[in-house]
């Protein structure tokens, strides 16, 4: 299981508020190239994303699912990407002072052939891409906060 932690300069709000636009889902998660459609009701759980995930010409199309969702505290995903797989990623978001937030990432395989290829190698893979992912979503959160 791959869990990575960082510390945004805006409150749990701002971070949801990015985490809630479906659209913006393939700006801060790392893998994702296209979004394609978001059910109406992102991020209530049973709505999907829809999207393009992998480098051309080897992309696939598939989606990623709200499993459960507790404004403005957890986020808890099914992204798929079949035929490699699909995970579970629990996002938190724990207040702190000074309206800094610290944002919990946690992913694990649960299906497929990438479910079976755990190696010290991928779990170092996926530390790096999702401190790029919370990196990313930092960005946005904090410029977020920076305009409104």
């Amino acid at each position: 299981m791959a869990v990575v932690e960082r510390t945004v300069a805006a409150t749990p709000d701002r971070v949801w508020a990015v985490l809630a636009d479906g659209w913006s889902y393939s700006d801060w998660v790392v893998g994702t190239a296209h979004i394609r459609d978001v059910d109406a009701g992102w991020p209530t759980p049973g709505a999907e994303i829809h999207h393009k995930a992998g480098p051309w010409p080897v992309s696939v199309h598939d989606s990623t699912s709200v499993i459960a969702s507790d404004e403005p505290r957890l986020l808890h995903l099914r992204p798929r990407m079949w035929p490699l797989g699909e995970a579970e990623v629990v996002i938190t978001l724990t207040e702190l002072d000074r309206g800094h937030t610290t944002v919990r990432l946690a992913e694990d395989f649960r299906a497929g052939p990438l479910r079976w290829a755990r190696t010290k190698v991928n779990d170092l893979v996926m530390h790096r891409r999702n401190r790029e992912s919370l990196r990313r979503l930092a960005d946005l959160a904090e410029r977020r906060a920076e305009n409104l």
